[in-house]
């Protein structure tokens, strides 16, 4: 089976793995930073104190997760701990070719404070749409998967490609969230969100149609939309839509602010039942 007709078969059943929910903030001082200070708060703060009235969805991690509940866990060997996801490491050193993008997640929790010490696992697929680890031609490459841990302000930062727009996906980042370094590199867990990043589309075209390596995505991106898309249709991305400033040229920067109930547990990716 080809990586588009797995994609169709098992990946991103948003209908089926989706569990969304809106949740307010609780606590008096979260409620004021979002309806009444917000002439008091610098462009920062205020982005962060909107960005924590509700959580972020829950979405499927989809079949190419590598994170041990679908064949391989990466999330276990040396050298995944790292911030320029762009090279396969270990037994490769085979460097992903693509756009340059550099995305960073600022987390908070349920009282609008800074999920520091919290750990991010991101994976994507590459500029022909693959997945490493499970798409034909690199199977043998861990590229464009890492880990980083959240500073004080919530937030992790990954040196990465422009990910490609593959059949029946909308572009996309995928990303788990845990408590510590040592419950995402130990493989036990428990994981606290897993969720994903979705790319603008006005930009999203300008990579595909300009930078070498994307010309399927030109076509793939003009048969998908987000109303289409089976994970961001429900809401549009409305809590996931990064925002991405930089030219072709230059790279990209992306960048989303989310909020995460750091005492939740979700499961891993792969095919499975229910969520």
């Amino acid at each position: 089976m080809n990586n588009d007709d797995y994609v169709r078969e098992v990946h991103d059943k948003g209908w089926q793995f989706d569990r969304r929910r809106m949740l307010t903030v609780l606590g008096g001082a979260g409620t004021l930073a979002v309806a009444g200070g917000s002439s008091l708060l610098g462009g920062g703060a205020r982005a962060a104190a909107a960005a924590c009235v509700a959580e972020v969805e829950s979405e499927t991690a989809g079949p190419f997760p590598a994170d041990g509940s679908n064949g391989p866990d990466v999330r276990v060997l040396s050298g995944i701990v790292r911030s320029d996801i762009r090279p396969s490491f270990g037994t490769s050193t085979t460097v992903a070719p693509g756009v340059p993008l550099q995305f960073s997640l600022t987390i908070s929790n349920l009282s609008c404070a800074p999920l520091a010490g919290a750990a991010v696992y991101a994976w994507h697929c590459d500029r022909a749409g693959r997945y490493s680890l499970y798409s034909s031609g690199v199977t043998s490459e861990n590229y464009l998967r890492g880990i980083q841990v959240t500073d004080s302000t919530g937030r992790v930062t990954f040196t990465s490609i422009y990910p490609a727009c593959y059949s029946g996906r909308w572009p996309h980042i995928h990303f788990e969230v845990y408590s510590s370094l040592s419950d995402a590199t130990g493989g036990a867990g428990p994981i606290r969100k897993t969720s994903q990043i979705a790319l603008p589309e006005a930009i999203s075209k300008t990579v595909y149609a300009t930078a070498t390596g994307y010309s399927q995505s030109v076509t793939n991106m003009s048969r998908i939309s987000l109303a289409t898309d089976m994970v961001f249709r429900d809401d549009l991305a409305a809590r996931e839509m990064a925002t991405v400033t930089g030219s072709v040229s230059a790279g990209y920067v992306a960048s989303l602010a989310i909020t995460v109930d750091p005492t939740k547990t979700e499961t891993g990716g792969g095919p499975r039942a229910s969520a």
